[in-house]
């Protein structure tokens, strides 16, 4: 009958153990360059769809922003039309002095919205009974409204705003060539 050898072949386990450290501190430090290298193009791309950083300006400051100049005209509110209880409508419009006529580059992503001090944001709503003043337009209509280089235009829209918020809304701008950055006004002097 032959011997057949049980024997394992010896392995250096020194040589083993630091193998292993060196692939687990490889790991420790691949893994987190492979995570920011494959979201990277995810955050920047949210960054630039969202409204984030405010820039603020002063009630009667003109201000450019997406090749214009924006200047806060007018804020209003009251009841108006048929809002559920406890909601006031509000109007807001911009005057624009027009740098850049290429609104469609400039403009793309326009957003008005209020702000409050507790960081609530509203975005513009249909009221019914509540319309803008006449040669108002909103942000998609002065897009597409052939403004030209110095032209100035009003643009403003309604929205619907909790009566807690009232005394604390204020008037934003974004624009998506500008993002992440907005723009925040003050509010009219009483």
């Amino acid at each position: 009958m032959s011997a057949v050898s049980t024997d394992t072949p010896t392995v250096d386990r020194q040589s083993e153990r630091r193998w292993r450290r060196r692939g687990l501190m490889a790991l420790a430090i691949l893994l987190p360059l492979t995570l920011a290298e494959t979201s990277h193009d995810s955050v920047r791309e949210w960054l630039h769809g969202e409204d984030l950083i405010a820039r603020d300006v002063e009630f009667g400051q003109s201000v450019p922003f997406g090749g214009s100049g924006w200047k806060l005209a007018d804020l209003r509110g009251g009841k108006a039309g048929r809002l559920p209880n406890h909601a006031y409508a509000v109007i807001a419009t911009f005057t624009v002095t027009i740098g850049d006529p290429d609104l469609q580059k400039q403009w793309l992503g326009c957003k008005l919205m209020l702000t409050d001090a507790a960081r609530r944001r509203w975005l513009p709503d249909f009221i019914s009974g509540v319309s803008l003043p006449d040669g108002v337009m909103n942000c998609a209509s002065a897009i597409f409204s052939g403004a030209k280089k110095g032209d100035v235009i009003t643009v403003g829209d309604t929205f619907i705003v909790p009566e807690d918020a009232v005394k604390t809304i204020r008037p934003a701008v974004g624009l998506g060539s500008e993002r992440p950055w907005y723009l925040r006004f003050q509010r009219p002097p009483k």
